[in-house]
């Protein structure tokens, strides 16, 4: 808000110095020295001659006529001329000065620019008020959303210029605030399993131990009641690794839970929101970006999923091509649509492709490159919502990814 003061300020004032240079040149231009009075004196000059006694207050240039009388014709502090008629000498003094056009044009321009000042100051007044201090607001929010404020709403202003911005804004605090609690439900009931799963693995755990003791001391010299130990710390064994694998499918089990607004939409708005996204990017990244021509069509699933999912893909093939050039490319079967991204100079070998889609798979190709190995798995369960699918292949160094769309 200070730099906006500061620029309001700056324009406010190269007004005013606007203002007065033009009021300053009109009053300059009705300074400038006017001949009006060589023609006076030239009719005044006529006169004497003719035996006239002139008027000063006939010549609108002329202020005063003075005969030679020996007293000092040339002493005055104003303005003059002298001139002869009829073998005497007269003072002329005159005013050169024109302000017609100062009375004419100064009240026009002081009005017009007084009237351009208000509306200045009024709309910088109503941006200031109405746009910058509430945007100004808004900058927190992310800050707050970062620092885990994520418990209260945000209200748009009754301007509602930001109208797009805030209910972003408002879906993702509501989307962070479903994902904490997830986590907070998440992590409690993992605890909860936790502690109650240590706690009844001490039961056998205790008996084996028993019976091991209990064998290792002779406590069992017939062979049946010996066998009959062996039986039943072989029991509580299996008994524990039952536990151990409730542990490890809790653990396994779907840790991310993905929505989709399943409606139509074109194809061609998810096209072109894609290639605003990249090419600008694939430009100052010096990758050739290709887009091969296609049939536009309504497409069922959720257009925001889908352009996440393409994005990925656009990621992984930055990311992991020889930056040569990305492809997208179009295909369909029955009612179904593919959109493949491919980008050269796949690194990844033929036994790993099975593998891309699982949760935390990274392939060899990912040495230096940051990452979670979730990227396409996560690709993988937003087309499955969609009723579509996913599916990668390597062509003559070629790596190719294709999502299958559904039609309307």
């Amino acid at each position: 808000m200070k730099s906006y003061g500061k620029l309001a300020a700056l324009m406010i004032s190269l007004w005013l110095i606007l203002w007065g240079c033009a009021n300053a040149a009109i009053i300059l231009k009705g300074k400038n020295h006017s001949k009006q009075y060589l023609v006076d004196a030239e009719r005044i000059t006529l006169e004497l001659e003719e035996g006239r006694e002139p008027s000063a207050d006939s010549y609108p240039a002329v202020t005063g006529i003075f005969p030679d009388d020996g007293s000092g014709l040339y002493d005055s502090s104003n303005e003059y001329i002298i001139i002869e008629a009829g073998g005497k000498l007269y003072r002329l003094e005159y005013d050169d000065t024109d302000d017609s056009s100062e009375n004419m044009y100064l009240p026009v321009l002081n009005a017009i620019m007084g009237a351009g000042m208000l509306m200045i100051g009024g709309a910088l007044l109503y941006l200031g008020v109405n746009i910058i201090a509430p945007f100004n607001k808004i900058c927190e929010l992310p800050f707050e959303l970062a620092k885990g404020g994520l418990n209260r709403p945000l209200e748009e202003s009754r301007h509602k210029y930001f109208g797009k911005f805030i209910w972003g804004l408002d879906m993702l605090r509501q989307s962070l605030e479903q994902s904490e609690i997830r986590r907070l439900e998440q992590a409690k009931a993992e605890k909860t399993l936790l502690l109650s799963l240590s706690h009844d693995i001490k039961t056998p755990l205790a008996a084996i131990k028993l019976y091991s003791s209990a064998l290792s001391k002779g406590l069992y010299p017939e062979k049946e009641k010996q066998m009959a130990t062996a039986a039943n710390i072989n029991s509580k064994a299996d008994e524990i690794e039952g536990y151990v694998a409730q542990i490890i499918k809790s653990s396994s089990d779907d840790f991310l839970s993905f929505t989709a607004d399943i409606r139509t939409f074109y194809l061609k708005d998810i096209i072109d929101r894609l290639k605003y996204y990249y090419d600008d990017k694939l430009s100052q990244l010096a990758i050739d970006l290709k887009v091969d021509k296609y049939s536009n069509c309504l497409l069922s699933g959720d257009p925001d999923r889908l352009s996440e999912v393409l994005q990925n893909l656009m990621e992984n093939a930055i990311k992991y091509g020889d930056g040569k050039y990305i492809k997208v490319s179009f295909g369909s079967e029955e009612d179904m649509r593919f959109i493949t991204v491919t980008n050269s100079g796949c690194s990844l070998t033929d036994n790993e492709l099975p593998h891309i889609f699982d949760s935390f798979w990274r392939g060899s190709n990912t040495e230096n490159q940051p990452g979670s190995g979730l990227g396409l798995y996560i690709c993988r369960r937003l087309m499955q919502l969609m009723n579509g699918d996913i599916f990668a292949e390597i062509n003559d160094g070629d790596m190719s990814v294709t999502v299958v769309c559904k039609k309307a």
